[in-house]
């Protein structure tokens, strides 16, 4: 992440997460999503930056029920996805794959990261090093497939595959622990994993949480981007050579009933 960005993280309701992003050479700021008002008001009253933009990943209400109050305070101009249709509140522009917004002179790319619901898009804020992923793909995880067969869900992430190790991945909720618990009964024997694992219970202890994470520590421990390894393959009683698409669709459906 480029050393003049700057970012806030906070929780949000029981657990999602809020996210500030502010180029200091303009003092444009966006908030993505905006799960409830109160605590983004907050968070931009402590820091205080003014808030210029409103970036909506999909339609979801836990992820846009604040708007309209954080709107009226702030005059965001708000950007949603076109494929949300009217479900998202007060939506001045809209967004489909290919297009870019600007918050000052930071530049994102949009993608749409369909599988969790068939609007949802990232952001992908290239000269920063940081990916907005909504509910796509999370810290040792991936989000639940709501909206259409789970190999929409396979590709969206197949999206992340070329972005730089280092990239910081901003997730939109904190489902540290329990995603932890299922990676480790999906991949056992993986040492990283059980850092990872350890590391993730002193920042709850801490009251942390470990988000943003990089695309390296997820390629090293998280299943959902790692069913080409054979351990995950044998973890869901397929062959070792199995297709990374069928694994994952196995993964998928098993920490649905997890």
């Amino acid at each position: 992440m480029a050393a003049e960005t700057e970012i806030s993280t906070f929780l949000c309701r029981s657990d999602n997460i809020g996210v500030l992003i502010r180029d200091p050479a303009t003092g444009a700021c966006a908030a993505i999503d905006v799960p409830e008002a109160e605590p983004v008001l907050r968070a931009l009253e402590e820091t205080g930056w003014r808030l210029t933009d409103i970036l909506v990943t999909h339609r979801h209400a836990d992820h846009v029920d604040g708007i309209p109050a954080v709107k009226q305070a702030t005059g965001a101009r708000v950007t949603a996805p076109a494929k949300a249709g009217d479900a998202v509140p007060q939506v001045d522009v809209t967004v489909r794959e290919g297009d870019t917004v600007q918050v000052g002179n930071l530049e994102a790319q949009v993608w749409e990261t369909p599988g969790h619901c068939a609007d949802h898009v990232t952001y992908w804020f290239a000269e920063a090093g940081l990916v907005c992923a909504g509910d796509t793909l999370f810290t040792l995880g991936c989000g639940r497939v709501m909206e259409g067969p789970p190999e929409t869900l396979y590709r969206s992430l197949r999206r992340f595959d070329d972005l730089p190790d280092d990239t910081q991945v901003f997730s939109g909720h904190d489902y540290v622990l329990s995603n932890a618990r299922f990676a480790l009964a999906a991949d056992p024997d993986n040492p990283d994993l059980k850092a990872r694992f350890a590391e993730a219970e002193r920042a709850k202890a801490q009251g942390r949480f470990l988000i943003p994470s990089t695309l390296a520590a997820e390629r090293a421990t998280n299943p959902f981007l790692r069913s080409a390894e054979k351990a995950l393959a044998q973890s869901v009683d397929m062959p070792p050579e199995s297709d990374p698409e069928a694994v994952f669709v196995a993964l998928r459906a098993w920490k649905n009933r997890f």
